[in-house]
This record gives C-alpha cells, sequence and structure tokens, in this order.
C-alpha cells in the first residue's frame, strides 16, 4: 500500500486529498484557504468516514509555507506517522499545451515546461508550478506527477481544434483549441462506461461538466472527440462569471465604447464580471437566481441562456458524432441541481432523451436518472480529478 495526496494548488489556495492506493480509500482531505493573505485558513478532515475536522485562521504567506504547514499536520494530527509515507504527489496542472499529451513525472524541465506554458493560462499554470516545487522541495523522494487538463483533448482531430485563422498562427504561436477540464471528462467518461457495461471505445458519450466553470465533451471511440471550452476557458457556454462564445469584433466594439485601451482589462470582464453574473445583475451563483426568477426577470433570463448555450452544444456534439448513447452530468451544477438536470434534458427529447423526475430527485449521487424506455441514457456521475490523478501517480510509478 502506498499514501499518494492528489493537490489542486490556486493563486491564493491549496486543496488535497490523501489517499491509501491501490484500494482507493481517501484517509484525510483538506484545504489552505487565502494563502499570501490575512487570516488564513487551513482545514483538514479525517478519521473514519473523514467526519473529524481540524481548522485553524493564522497568516501563511506562500505555497512553501502552506505545504510545510500540511505535512507538519499530517504528522500531528496522526495521519501518517513520518512524511516520508507519502510515496507520490499528484499536481493538477491547466495548460499543457501540445508538449504534454497524458500526464508525466515531474523533473525540472518539465517544471520549466510548464512555466513556459504560463502564457496559455496565467491565473493557473504559476501558481500549480509553485505548489510542485513546494512538494518537491519537502518531500524529494516522493514521485512528482503532473496531470493536465489539456491533455485528454490532444485527441480532438484538426478539424475540431483549429480555428479558421491564418494557418501559421496556430503553426508560430499554438493557437488553436486546447480545452481544459480533461481530467473530470476522463473520469465521468470512463465510469459511465463501466455503469452501462460497455467498452468506452464502443460507446458516442457527451459529459458535461457544469460548475462556475463548465465545459462540454463530446467522446468517441473512447476519446475526446470535440470540447466547448477553447484557446482558453473562456471559451464555450455561459458560465458563472465567464462570457462563454463571443464575437470578437464585439470585444473590440466595447473597448472602444468602453475607453479600454488594455486588452486584459477587456479580458478580464469577459472572465470574471459576464456570464450569468453579468446577465441577472444578481450572482454568478445559480442557486440564487433559482431563489428569484420568479421576482427577478433578468435572473429567469439568466437560467434560460445557461440552458440554451448548453442545448446548442449539445445538439452539435450530436450531430458531429452521428448520434449519442448517453448524457453524463458532473460537477457542482450538474451533479446538485436536479431542476436545472431535468431542463437541460426536456429541450433534448428529439434525439430520445428523457429524465424520470424520481431517479433525478437526487444530490451527487451516481446513478441512470433516464426513464428506462429513454434511447438515450441521462447519467448522474459525481467526478473524481483527484482519484484520476492519484491513479496517474500510481501508473507512473511502476
Amino acid at each position: 500500500m502506498a499514501k499518494v495526496i492528489a493537490i489542486n494548488a490556486g493563486s491564493s489556495s491549496l486543496k488535497w486529498k490523501l489517499f491509501d492506493m491501490p484500494a482507493e480509500k481517501v484517509i484525510a482531505s483538506g484545504m489552505v484557504d487565502r494563502v499570501g493573505l490575512k487570516d488564513s485558513v487551513f482545514t483538514v478532515h479525517y478519521g473514519p468516514d473523514n467526519k473529524e475536522k481540524f481548522q485553524k485562521t493564522l497568516d501563511i504567506n506562500d505555497q512553501n509555507a502552506a505545504v510545510k504547514m500540511l505535512l507538519e499536520e499530517l504528522i500531528n494530527l496522526k495521519i501518517v506517522k513520518d512524511i516520508h509515507e507519502i510515496s507520490g504527489v499528484g499536481h493538477r496542472v491547466v495548460a499543457g499545451g501540445e508538449i504534454f499529451t497524458e500526464s508525466t513525472i515531474v523533473d525540472d524541465k518539465v517544471e520549466q515546461q510548464i512555466n513556459d506554458l504560463a502564457e496559455y493560462a496565467p491565473l493557473h499554470n504559476p501558481a500549480e508550478l509553485m505548489g510542485i516545487q513546494a512538494f518537491r522541495k519537502l518531500l524529494p523522494e516522493a514521485t512528482s506527477v503532473a496531470a493536465f487538463d489539456t491533455s485528454f483533448h490532444h485527441t480532438m482531430p484538426a478539424v475540431n481544434y483549429l480555428y479558421s485563422i491564418p494557418y501559421e498562427y496556430y503553426e508560430k504561436y499554438g493557437a488553436r483549441k486546447y480545452g481544459a477540464h480533461g481530467t473530470s471528462h476522463r473520469y465521468v467518461s470512463a465510469r459511465a462506461a463501466e455503469i452501462l457495461g460497455k467498452p468506452l471505445k464502443d460507446l458516442k458519450l457527451i459529459t458535461l461538466h457544469l460548475g462556475a466553470g463548465a465545459s462540454i465533451t463530446a467522446v468517441k471511440d473512447g476519446k475526446s472527440y470535440d470540447t466547448s471550452m477553447g484557446f482558453t476557458p473562456l471559451a464555450g457556454i455561459t458560465m458563472a462569471t465567464r462570457s462563454g462564445d463571443i464575437d470578437a469584433s464585439l470585444i473590440a466594439y466595447l473597448m472602444e465604447k468602453l475607453n479600454i485601451s488594455d486588452p486584459e482589462k477587456m479580458i478580464d470582464i469577459l472572465n470574471h464580471k459576464s456570464g450569468i453574473l453579468g446577465i441577472s445583475g444578481l450572482s454568478p451563483d445559480m442557486r440564487d437566481l433559482e431563489k428569484t426568477r420568479d421576482t427577478r426577470k433578468r435572473s429567469q433570463l439568466g437560467i434560460d441562456i445557461f440552458v440554451n448555450r448548453i442545448q446548442k452544444y449539445v445538439g452539435s456534439y450530436v450531430a458531429e458524432m452521428g448520434g449519442v448513447d448517453a448524457l453524463v452530468f458532473t460537477a457542482g451544477i450538474g451533479e446538485n441541481d436536479m431542476t436545472m438536470r431535468k431542463r437541460i434534458i426536456d429541450g433534448l427529447g428529439y434525439f430520445g432523451a428523457k429524465i424520470d423526475d424520481e431517479r433525478n430527485n437526487v444530490m451527487a449521487q451516481e446513478r441512470i436518472i433516464s426513464t428506462d424506455d429513454s434511447k438515450t441514457k441521462v447519467l448522474l456521475v459525481p467526478t473524481n480529478e483527484e482519484l484520476m490523478i492519484a491513479r496517474d501517480v500510481v501508473r507512473l510509478s511502476k
């Protein structure tokens, strides 16, 4: 048995989950929030069924300090006897570009490549690299593995990943669709095939990762065939604060009208002030829109646009793949919002998808939620990106 820790490091946070492998048992999990800010919050869930909780508030200056504290508390709480029991560390990394087509063991060269790819994900790769470097420093004997959000999508054909712009922009600058949430789409598509009792390579699936960030992926022959996010996670469907797809000319038009000269400011608006927040004028949280949809027209409009964009992508992927065997819901909204799942499926009956209200009346439980006579199966599969990362660590450590 080996202890493997899966890490998701952000600019001001560090989420983690410690596994006993290959049993795939979660020993402990937690988060360090507000890293680099005053009153950082350090939380650990551990013990039987992870029901025990340890939490304290203090100033944690950077990722190095967060990692050091995490390893110390694992010992103090008797979760591990010695930090060297941790034989592997897996890290989520957003952008792998065309360099990393699968998860890989981290060495100095890989660190430099992750740093070089930061221009594709400036809000993510630098923070994730800090987490990698901190663990490699404090656990030098453990195998470090980077699992890239983009790697699952490297199987997309050129007809789907290329933009209709001068080809040399792709050749010189890597201007293409990369997608995101690949680890989640990889997990739920494989798990859906297991639930359906069929080989993944024989299925046409559409996986819907619906959360604050949201993406939809067409999975054909066991591989990513197309996905909604693009060069960055800004593209695709309407999200909590991200606009999703938008006419490029509108960006130039708005910059002129708003007297914005810095493109980064405009991109910030599209990333952080748009989506259902921008439409509703109320909140980026779908639950707030649901509570006010009867009294605020723009709350209902935000819901309607979210559903509309999802249905458009699903329809286009059914056409692309020449049919679909199953739709798979996952992530925060996909797993927990039964009303939203029903809204989406009710508009997709033209290809035989029918939801069972009783089966759908559940949150974050793995199950088939379509009716017995539904030609297209509909599944709810809670995502488990951390487990996929831990599996990659074990696989690459052999």
